[in-house]
């Protein structure tokens, strides 16, 4: 039997108010007698949401900006009732939505932790041999008796996913908490997770923009789009149909034109002014898409209101959600010095290993001794295509595609 049930979710909300006071109770009077004409606006958040989730499993939820993820884990962990359909959820919530949210700023880290695991139903005597614990994963044992309304923002999260990672419970519902604190600290919530997954056997609902740590960990993945599912499957196929979505959003914003805002948003000095980015292929300008593993030519127009001497320029390939694939530095051949003026680079890819897929182009100019010049990401997007070879014949689990020269040897 599943430990969670979703059938036909939907979950409607107003949209708009009436415009006074007056207007409100006059509304109100006229529903009452059966009169009132006015009728509000009506946004479907979910709309006939339905799946299953087996005890132990990982099941990632994914989707852009106002898909409905975080409305439907509020469901899941009974926030908020549904307009129409139901949910039965067979086990103990521990529920990590908006992290820290849950955080009495007026009492201390460790009277919040007793708060917090009474909430959840966890017996005072539990709570207190697990305090050492979340006091030590929290990273906050200095602080712990200090009121949380002088912590840090990232402390107050800290403390929070310590406190829920820390109860017991049968079903983990998350919302974004894998991006909590600094760097280091996001490791060990990662490691936490894993452990609590792979160890514990916990069932976990996910949800996150970081599409990459969510196929990761879970068994599936489902996506969704204006509140309705798009595909429940596993965490590659659900991953790929995300990016896709996702690269086709931002081809569409750019329409393979040249922001003119470009050097207004660029990290710069000031002395030097972006002009134009040419990609091509076999001597063909390429407007939107180039081909895989074949020479091509980047181009690069620049202005400048002085000269630098020894500098070095940077052209890199970086993914929708950033993940930097390739640098490609003039400084490595030889040394570039830059004059007043229109200067134009060129950097030739003889032969362009990355697999298909929407790329963003990053630009960087850096003096030696004034430091960057000028710096963007995502000054022109670009599609690669496969061409003539199957992508059956890629592997797609990478972003880089190398051929090896290969030799096999019989063994005697």
């Amino acid at each position: 039997m599943p430990i969670i049930e979703v059938k036909n979710l939907t979950k409607e909300y107003n949209l708009g108010t009436a415009t006074s006071l007056k207007d409100s109770l006059r509304h109100t009077l006229a529903k009452l007698q059966g009169k009132d004409t006015w009728q509000r606006e009506r946004f479907k958040a979910l709309n006939d949401i339905s799946f299953t989730v087996e005890e132990g499993e990982v099941v990632g939820i994914v989707g852009h900006n106002g898909a409905g993820k975080s409305t439907l884990l509020k469901h899941l962990a009974s926030i908020t009732k549904p307009t129409t359909g139901e949910v039965i959820v067979r086990g103990s919530i521990a529920p990590l939505i908006e992290v820290g949210a849950g955080v009495n700023p007026e009492l201390t880290g460790r009277e919040n932790i007793f708060l917090n695991g009474a909430i959840l139903g966890i017996p005072k005597k539990i709570i207190q041999s697990k305090l050492d614990e979340i006091i030590d994963f929290s990273e906050l044992e200095q602080f712990i008796d200090t009121p949380v309304k002088r912590y840090s923002s990232g402390m107050t999260v800290k403390l929070g996913f310590s406190i829920a990672t820390s109860m017991d419970a049968d079903i983990l519902i998350i919302d974004e908490v894998l991006a909590v604190g600094d760097l280091a600290f996001q490791r060990k919530c990662f490691d936490r997770m894993e452990e609590m997954i792979n160890k514990q056997n916990k069932t976990v609902i996910i949800v996150g923009h970081n599409i990459r740590q969510i196929e990761r960990i879970s068994s599936r993945m489902i996506i969704l789009k204006n509140g309705e599912k798009l595909l429940d499957a596993s965490p590659k196929k659900v991953s790929n149909l995300y990016y896709e979505l996702t690269n086709k959003a931002i081809l569409a914003q750019q329409n393979n034109k040249i922001d003119n805002n470009i050097n207004a948003t660029a990290q710069s000095t000031g002395d030097i002014e972006f002009n134009n980015i040419q990609i091509s292929q076999n001597d063909t300008i390429c407007e939107s898409s180039i081909v895989i593993h074949q020479p091509t030519k980047i181009t690069i127009n620049f202005t400048s209101k002085r000269e630098f001497y020894k500098a070095d320029l940077s052209i890199g390939f970086h993914t929708s959600d950033f993940v930097y694939i390739a640098t490609f530095n003039i400084g490595r051949k030889i040394t570039y010095d830059i004059k007043k003026g229109i200067n134009e680079v060129e950097c030739t890819i003889h032969d362009l290993p990355i697999l298909p897929g929407t790329y963003g182009i990053r630009l960087s100019i850096v003096d030696e001794f004034a430091g960057i010049l000028w710096s963007k990401e995502g000054i022109r997007s670009i599609a690669i295509d496969p061409g003539e070879i199957s992508r059956t014949m890629l592997s797609m689990e990478s972003m880089i595609d190398i051929i090896p020269a290969w030799r096999i040897k019989t063994a005697r």
